[in-house]
């Protein structure tokens, strides 16, 4: 699910279908005791950077395992990730079910020592369900299952209907299409958005979403497939790099980091009038900004299309004492049914693939982003989707390239400095 996020789920699916996706797994010490006596009561607790909106599927899990108590934690983004690095080197604190979002699934899927095969469980009979290449993300070197998909991160962009009035914009979703076939052309409109002088807006929230989607857009990202770490010497880098740098000197930045309590505050107030938009971020918006329904909508993305922004896995850690009850909440939990319910309730777009063409997404509107057919918008950018190679610490070198841009628009460091400083981080994450 890009960064912190997202808002994901929906409430209420046929209990008989939960049973079917629970029972897959077998119910292990979940189950009523042969005997007629109670079973014995556990819990699980689930690790989330975010609001997943499980909390409706949690309690139909316990349909099937009354004796089982959930208990989520959630932490930061980053904090979520280095706390969970932490806890698997130091054999202690990790959750029972933790997620890993797509720019650190290749730190911890070597680690296979570290968490339950999912396989063992009967999961590999997921397999068919999935996109190859998200399927592939949840594997260690050795083919062993760690982690299910929940979803990816299709793009496009979103964008204040009102504020584009303002400053004498088009507003209806094509014609906006249509001005930035690049990201060259979104600076340029960027700049046409300033020179209107829209009050308290910028043009977009801070850089570092965009070079995160220009960057992602690349056939070659920060690693080539060999799992080299070539962002220093990649040209594609260098251009995001460099565009992001550009915008950020014609004051187009809000200079607000995607999901801080300023950035949620600047979406309801309408600090700024385009937001690179993965699906699950359509999700995350409602969620932080509710009063702003229908001043959004959703436009093409620049460059082309393309690109996968974030999506999750979830991972059984080796610390918990209940893998086959948390193997079984982890089926359910990436059901394809629940995956359905996750688009149109809070926007995570499947990682199945037969979903794309199922009436029930491809016909979807939503009410919040003026009726926008998000279905149709997501899925398209699903099916262009050219998956780009994941390195074991993307996730480290996206962040040490999004310090750097800070440390440029706070004034704490010009460009060249910035990228040097960034290259002496990257030598680091090696």
């Amino acid at each position: 699910m890009g960064k912190l996020r997202p808002g994901r789920i929906a409430p209420m699916l046929a209990a008989a279908l939960l049973a079917v996706s629970v029972a897959a797994c077998g119910g292990g010490s979940g189950e009523p005791a042969a005997s007629g006596q109670p079973a014995e009561k556990i819990k699980l607790t689930v690790g989330l950077f975010s609001d997943f909106h499980f909390a409706p599927l949690y309690e139909e899990f316990k349909k099937t395992h009354p004796n089982v108590e959930i208990v989520e934690r959630r932490a930061q983004f980053n904090d979520h990730h280095k706390n969970l690095t932490t806890q698997l080197a130091t054999g202690a604190g990790a959750a029972d079910v933790v997620a890993v979002e797509a720019g650190y699934i290749a730190t911890f899927t070597p680690l296979a020592d570290k968490f339950y095969n999912l396989g063992d469980y009967g999961l590999t009979n997921r397999q068919a369900d999935y996109l190859d290449w998200k399927w592939q993300q949840g594997l260690s070197p050795d083919g062993k299952l760690l982690g299910l998909g929940t979803d990816i991160g299709g793009t496009a962009m979103c964008y204040r209907t009102d504020l584009f009035k303002a400053a004498g914009l088009p507003t209806d979703r094509d014609e906006v299409s249509k001005l930035w076939p690049t990201w060259e052309d979104y600076s340029k409109v960027g700049q046409q958005f300033m020179a209107a002088k829209v009050k308290n807006a910028k043009w977009f929230d801070g850089p570092g979403e965009n070079f995160r989607a220009m960057v992602d857009q690349a056939p070659v990202g920060f690693y080539d497939a060999q799992n080299n770490l070539v962002a220093g010497t990649n040209p594609d880098v260098k251009k995001a790099w460099d565009l992001s740098v550009q915008m950020l000197q014609a004051d187009e930045s809000a200079k607000l980091a995607a999901f801080s309590p300023p950035w949620n505050t600047g979406l309801t107030k309408g600090s700024f009038a385009t937001i690179v938009c993965p699906s699950w971020k359509t999700g995350s918006i409602k969620d932080a900004a509710p009063t702003t329904s229908g001043k959004w909508d959703v436009a093409a993305v620049p460059g082309g299309g393309g690109g996968n922004q974030g999506g999750t896995h979830l991972m059984a850690p080796k610390q918990g004492k209940h893998p086959k009850e948390a193997a079984a909440l982890i089926d359910l939990l990436t059901s394809k049914a629940n995956q359905l319910k996750l688009f149109t309730d809070a926007g995570a777009l499947p990682s199945i693939p037969s979903l794309y063409d199922d009436p029930a997404i491809t016909g979807f509107t939503n009410p919040f982003f003026n009726n926008a057919p998000t279905g149709k918008i997501f899925t398209d950018a699903a099916k262009a989707l050219k998956p780009q190679h994941v390195g074991p610490k993307a996730g480290d070198v996206l962040t040490a390239f999004g310090n750097a841009l800070q440390r440029v628009e706070q004034g704490k460091q010009d460009p060249e400095a910035a990228w040097q400083q960034a290259l002496q981080d990257l030598d680091r994450i090696k």
